[in-house]
């Protein structure tokens, strides 16, 4: 097949993003517009908002991607988009964009799941990942464990029951009083904490079973608040941040270990958005590295939602000849799995 020169937009949630990549790895632009700043006030991310500042974003970054590539519309070869998960108002900017695009151009359209481009952020900057691995997906509204065979061929090993782990992380950072997005504030502060020394709750859930679950956990560090101020006792937020994300951690990457061995595979993939946290690549690394797992993980850069990993999916979508017809839509709640 001929090279793939893929203009790839994503705009899930509040990140206007679009990229250029040559054959799923060589990154011509990498242009993302971040609304964080604009939903700090609201302590999260309010979905009208989103949309009409995706509006607002769109077209000039697009123009910015074709200038940073030095290219024109005439040397793509496809679009790419992302049609879900997302908030479906976001999604739709992005994904008529692309229809208009594809359409304009008479070039083929990819639908990327978000999901899924997160996984390939890995694939985006290494080229020696061998098949068969597992992925742990860890992101705002995902917790998953993937066995992948090859490019495109997946098994769901497990998923989260109730809340994902980044929602997680969000909704006790709310309660501790820290800013949003709440995932890096825990960290921060979970640096200066003990991680014993608040007891708190892990879901191992049934033998043998995959799925994950962090609103027990998350109840019980609500709980646990609730009971000092009751009793008027000083809480070390410090302590309560680092005794969480040890709970949270400790269970992804036991069952991630679990996981890789029980599917006998020499490699562990980390994708999505909760992956940047150094405590989580950390505790991972050095389990992998016991047993002779090699491990990887994206930059952090492309942890966070990005373009990038959505061109990088769409390329391995492009030789497989998996298009999409000009009436896709953007599905809101669309599953990977």
């Amino acid at each position: 097949m001929q090279n793939t020169i893929i203009m790839s937009i994503e705009t899930s949630c509040d990140e206007t993003a679009v990229a250029i990549i040559k054959n799923g790895q060589e990154i011509l632009a990498d242009v993302v517009a971040s609304q964080i700043a604009t939903h700090q006030k609201f302590g999260g991310v309010v979905p009208e908002v989103a949309s009409r500042k995706h509006l607002e974003l769109i077209n000039v970054v697009i123009d910015q991607a074709l200038r940073e590539s030095g290219l024109n519309f005439r040397d793509l070869t496809h679009y790419a988009v992302t049609y879900g998960p997302g908030l479906v108002g976001a999604l739709l900017v992005g994904v008529s964009t692309a229809k208009a695009l594809a359409f304009a151009a008479e070039k083929p359209l990819i639908g990327v799941n978000h999901i899924e481009g997160h996984v390939y952020a890995n694939f985006l900057t290494n080229n020696d990942i061998q098949f068969p691995l597992v992925c742990l997906i860890v992101s705002g509204g995902h917790t998953n464990l993937v066995k992948i065979l090859d490019h495109g061929q997946y098994e769901f090993l497990g998923a989260t029951r109730d809340d994902a782990a980044g929602e997680a992380f969000d909704k006790i950072a709310r309660a501790l009083g820290l800013g949003y997005p709440g995932g890096p504030q825990i960290e921060k502060l979970a640096r200066e904490g003990d991680p014993q020394a608040v007891e708190l709750p892990r879901a191992w859930l049934e033998e043998g079973s995959f799925d994950f679950s962090f609103s027990g956990l998350k109840s019980a560090v609500l709980n646990y608040l609730n009971q000092c101020h009751m009793k008027n006792i000083a809480v070390n937020k410090a302590d309560v941040a680092a005794s969480f994300q040890e709970a949270v951690l400790d269970v992804l990457v036991e069952k991630t270990m679990l996981a890789a061995q029980e599917s006998q595979v020499k490699t562990v993939l980390l994708a999505g958005g909760v992956a940047a946290n150094s405590f989580l690549r950390d505790k991972l690394k050095r389990r992998t590295q016991e047993v002779g797992i090699k491990l990887y993980y994206p930059p952090i850069k492309y942890c966070t939602d990005n373009a990038a990993m959505i061109g990088a999916a769409a390329h391995y979508k492009a030789l497989r000849g998996e298009y999409a017809d000009l009436d896709l839509n953007a599905v809101p709640n669309l599953k990977f799995g």
